[in-house]
């Protein structure tokens, strides 16, 4: 693999290792980026492991084809056009590390062992790094947008890199590291949330810092998005962590009063309307199905996983992320035993589950609330027959999804568990076609009008946070 895969050879190489939800995007996005002349400025490797999921991915790219499925018209667009245009390039090869000005590192960093004793496992996220490292040419911008535990690039990434370095008898200390994390939100702003975002950004060195601001300006709106430069990559770190955090003690918060409107008949998410319109609340979150994603379900125990880890703070604890976390995984278990008291026992009793994926409009199911559900109603006794628009396959179940509704009659109950618009514009009286299931809105999916149509044909419609 050369250079001369590329219709433009001449162009500056990016390489972004990892080409999973974030990284094919990304890749997408820096192949995206043209001139005045509206030109590509760049050539762009997206690289993965020669896994099942790798060669998917990589075969997809080079298809012209983004490997998940998505709504986002423009992300589609953008990814034939880097095809057409062949500055994008996608490969299983490790040596076109030694091509790239820069290289983006998108790999994951999951957890390790059980959430009440939290802990990562380096040790495939350093072998990406240590990749980089032996091919690496020396000057070159490794840029990490990888979530991980505050501390990571200067106390994990950084030596690991002077390390290869010092291997092939460089000068170890001839890298340019920076940290900037991604805020990627799949859906129909996937590829927006990436070239018209704020981003956030720090070197390990003044000069990565710089370098790091360059590249940025050229594939990211920063006129009207600018960026921000912190200190040091810890801060960089600890800023996506706490973000994200706060998003988890926020929905933690919520649920608690969810429960409180569902028994006084109040209808929770009008309440959570009114308190948004004043400007210092306008970011409340609103009850729902559960938690899920590769992001919430875990970066709240990253900071104590840092404190530990990277730090040797054994006395510092956080009472309210961890509290988070746990009030989070267990929101699933509020609709089962809600659906439970519907049908007086699920024990035998099939139920329809609309959406298993973690959010509206996107086809990832890592680590959606639906599998807590589904793994639960099955542990009682109940059938499961899911459906979701945007997932063929549910890989951590090994299921095939049949893209057909579940025939109405067929099922005693149907739980509304994700926001997708196939849902929110369902003819819903249409779908009942004379039968009288069950309907539980576990997550505002359904409107008045919807619920009051099922009711009107004898359904008996309930719905997480309102109390009707």
């Amino acid at each position: 693999m050369s250079v001369r895969s590329f219709s433009n050879p001449n162009l500056p190489v990016v390489c972004v290792q990892g080409l999973g939800f974030v990284g094919s995007a990304m890749a997408v996005s820096i192949a995206s980026a043209c001139n005045a002349d509206g030109q590509p400025i760049f050539n762009v490797f997206g690289v993965d492991l020669p896994s099942e999921s790798g060669l998917a991915a990589i075969t997809a790219l080079n298809e012209g084809r983004f490997p998940s499925s998505t709504t986002d018209v423009k992300l589609k667009s953008a990814t034939k056009s880097a095809q057409v245009n062949r500055n994008l390039v996608a490969t299983a090869e490790e040596s076109v590390y030694g091509l790239a000005e820069v290289i983006v590192c998108d790999i994951n960093l999951d957890l390790a062992g059980d959430k009440r004793l939290p802990d990562v496992d380096f040790d495939m996220f350093e072998a990406g790094i240590r990749t980089i490292g032996r091919h690496m040419r020396p000057r070159t911008l490794v840029l990490v947008e990888s979530t991980v535990p505050p501390g990571t690039c200067g106390r994990v990434v950084a030596p690991a890199l002077a390390d290869e370095l010092r291997c092939r008898d460089e000068d170890p200390n001839s890298f340019l590291l920076a940290h900037s994390f991604e805020r990627v939100m799949p859906g129909d702003d996937y590829f927006a949330s990436i070239v018209n975002f704020w981003r956030v950004y720090a070197g390990h060195t003044p000069d990565a810092a710089v370098a790091c601001r360059d590249f940025f300006e050229k594939i990211i709106n920063t006129r009207d998005f600018p960026m921000t430069e912190l200190a040091s990559t810890t801060a960089s770190e600890i800023t996506k962590i706490m973000e994200n955090s706060f998003r988890a003690v926020n929905i933690a918060f919520v649920e608690e009063w969810a429960r409180f409107a569902e028994v006084v008949k109040v209808d929770l998410y009008e309440v959570i309307g009114a308190i948004r319109k004043r400007p210092t609340h306008s970011n409340l979150m609103q009850p729902g199905f559960g938690v899920g994603g590769y992001c919430l379900t875990k970066d709240p125990l990253f900071a104590k996983i840092s404190a530990r880890r990277l730090f040797d703070l054994e006395g510092l604890s956080f009472p309210f992320s961890e509290r988070a976390v746990e009030v989070n995984d267990a929101m699933p278990q509020v609709s089962l035993r809600r659906l439970d008291n519907m049908l007086g026992g699920l024990k035998g009793k099939c139920i329809a589950l609309f959406g298993v994926s973690y959010r509206q409009d996107v086809g990832d199911t890592r680590c959606s609330p639906s599998e807590t559900f589904f793994r639960a109603a099955c542990g009682v006794g109940a059938t499961i027959k899911a459906h979701d628009p945007l997932v063929i396959k549910w890989e951590e179940l090994g299921l095939e999804l049949d893209p057909m509704l579940p025939i109405a009659s067929s099922v005693d109950a149907a739980v509304f568990a994700v926001r997708h618009r196939e849902y929110r514009e369902m003819d819903v009286l249409a779908w009942t076609n004379g039968s009288k299931p069950a309907v539980l809105d576990a997550n505002n999916v359904l409107s008045l009008k919807q619920r009051k149509e099922l009711r009107s044909v004898g359904c008996k419609v309930e719905s997480i946070g309102i109390g009707e």
